[in-house]
């Protein structure tokens, strides 16, 4: 009775650890390609067959935070989407935004904090690109976050750039004491 009790405690012991070892994305034994795990925590997410803007990483996972870039209307080939076109951009950017945060781990739900930057901003703007990505703005609990007017974007032709902060869920339950 001990032997297959202690088995028993073994067996849920590994599986424990299997899950822990998995659970930022289910990739098990090291990183997957695009991304790396150095000894601080910090994963790195370039997905190859995403274009990036030289000189920024995608997207950063620390612990269970997913820090993600400004993301730009560009396909995989690197060449813009739409110009000209603000919803096709948009479409194209929040993309690219749903893309990085799956590979992180995330989805358009967990996140906590959005900005998009708009050249030449007006306040009708904001229908389309509401219009574009509906599931980044839910109609309720939306995520906290600011649309800002700038001058331009890194490449000629970008019309928006969107950036997030995503917080993935615990893995297990905070302990509720019960009275």
């Amino acid at each position: 009775m001990r032997d297959g009790l202690r088995l028993g405690r073994a067996v849920l012991a590994a599986m424990l650890v299997g899950a822990c070892a998995t659970a930022g994305g289910g990739y098990g034994g090291g990183a997957p390609p695009g991304r790396t795990e150095p000894a601080s925590g910090k994963r790195f997410v370039n997905p190859g067959t995403l274009a990036a803007l030289d000189g920024f990483t995608h997207a950063v996972r620390l612990g269970f935070t997913t820090y993600v870039s400004g993301e730009v209307p560009l396909d995989s080939t690197g060449q813009l989407v739409g110009p000209g076109d603000l919803r096709a951009q948009a479409r194209q950017a929040f993309a690219n935004l749903a893309l990085v945060l799956r590979i992180a781990g995330n989805t358009p739900s967990d996140i906590v904090r959005l900005t998009v930057y708009v050249v030449n901003y007006h306040p009708q703007d904001f229908a389309v690109i509401r219009e574009a990505a509906p599931e980044f703005f839910p109609e309720h609990n939306p995520p906290a976050g600011i649309v800002l007017g700038v001058q331009s974007l890194p490449k000629e032709g970008m019309l928006i750039a969107v950036d997030a902060t995503a917080q993935a869920p615990a893995l297990f339950r905070p302990r509720v004491e019960q009275r």
